[in-house]
């Protein structure tokens, strides 16, 4: 089914965006053939429109009327999307695809498409586009647990990544050791972090330190 109006799906949703209706058509019909949603678009103006978070992959066509796919591509890319662009394109437009991949585009695939080729790639798109959403959700999560602590636990989360012994934080901030323990107790539990180690790599996957200092595994 070729639509262009985004409803909720648990199979996997591909956005194409084509001018050609025969080439749309096809896709269309090759994707859902295999269990996947399609929207289908005839130019990247409609796409950018309608386009949702409910989409996984875009098959995006390289030279169209009005905007480019390397101009639709890099909208999205000031847009900051988590989303696998497959450029399509003609013979003539292979130096184009190679510019959208050095901006990040996911593949690219010569018209007329092998169709085992293309279903391959979008799998393997579909495979990067499920591990980018999982790892944000994580972040977003990890986030949520950080901002939760109190000012005090986050500082303490922050010195123990820098590599920091417990008398040493106690002296910086001027609590007892005692304190420190408690604290840190706290944020691993609000950070559900089951060892020290995981407490600092949650530390350096927040970015509040740039790499993993050499006594991790301090107690």
């Amino acid at each position: 089914m070729t639509t262009s109006a985004h409803a909720p799906s648990a199979a996997p949703c591909i956005a194409i965006v084509d001018d050609d209706q025969a080439l749309r058509d096809s896709l269309v019909w090759l994707l859902e053939s295999v269990g996947m949603t399609t929207y289908a678009y005839a130019d990247g103006e409609s796409f950018l429109a309608a386009a949702s978070d409910d989409v996984d992959v875009l098959l995006l066509d390289v030279r169209m009327p009005g905007m480019s796919g390397l101009q639709v591509q890099q909208l999205l890319a000031d847009q900051k999307a988590m989303l696998p662009v497959i450029m399509m394109t003609g013979h003539g437009d292979v130096p184009m695809a190679v510019a959208a991949l050095k901006n990040a585009a996911f593949d690219f695939i010569e018209k007329p498409f092998n169709h085992q080729q293309l279903i391959d790639t979008v799998q393997q798109a579909l495979a990067l586009s499920h591990h980018q959403r999982d790892a944000a959700q994580q972040y977003a999560l990890l986030q949520q647990r950080y901002q939760a602590l109190r000012p005090k636990e986050q500082r303490i989360v922050l010195h123990v990544a820098e590599g920091m012994t417990s008398r040493e934080i106690a002296e910086h901030m001027q609590i007892s050791v005692k304190t420190v323990e408690v604290y840190r107790l706290r944020a691993m539990k609000t950070m559900a972090a089951a060892n020290l180690a995981q407490l600092v790599r949650q530390a350096v996957a927040l970015r509040l330190v740039t790499a993993l200092p050499p006594n991790t595994l301090l107690s």
